[in-house]
């Protein structure tokens, strides 16, 4: 697990964050073991404890279940794991609308560059390939490393 720490939140609650958006994405799927607290306190390097109250909180949450002597799983519940997904796109899209909205970009506009900005990214992936048109591997390959908005060549950013 890659963890970027700020200053600006708890450091449990980023472990948190971390593994909703994990979870948003796919990258961690119900039943998936996660690491023990040792481990991923060791892996970001941070106190163990913070890494304790992160997993607690989670399981108070039911992101994870605690198997005792076999470790920490995500919950099974696709109804926990898909309104963790919603909680992860709503909180993008109001980040995204409030910064829009205070560079002084309208609805309407800001709808239109939406729309704009997908085409360009995806309009590759929906089209048949063109004789003598470069593969589209190559296009998403100059778009890989950007964090949370990395396509995942199912149509989700």
């Amino acid at each position: 697990m890659k963890l970027k720490l700020d200053q600006h939140s708890p450091i449990y609650l980023q472990i948190i964050d971390e593994f909703k958006r994990q979870i948003a994405r796919g990258d961690l799927r119900p039943g998936d073991r996660i690491p023990s607290q040792r481990e991923l306190a060791m892996m970001v390097q941070v106190n163990p404890n913070t890494v304790q109250r992160a997993y607690r909180e989670m399981e108070l949450m039911g992101i994870t279940e605690t198997l005792r002597g076999q470790g920490t799983f995500i919950t099974q519940d696709p109804e926990r794991l898909a309104a963790i997904r919603r909680e992860m796109a709503s909180r993008a899209l109001v980040g995204f609308v409030q910064e829009m909205h205070a560079l002084g970009y309208g609805r309407d506009e800001m709808i239109e560059m939406v729309r704009g900005t997908w085409d360009e990214l995806f309009a590759a992936q929906a089209a048949p390939a063109q004789p003598g048109a470069p593969p589209q591997h190559a296009a998403q390959s100059q778009r890989s490393g950007t964090e949370g908005g990395e396509s995942r060549g199912d149509g989700r950013v």
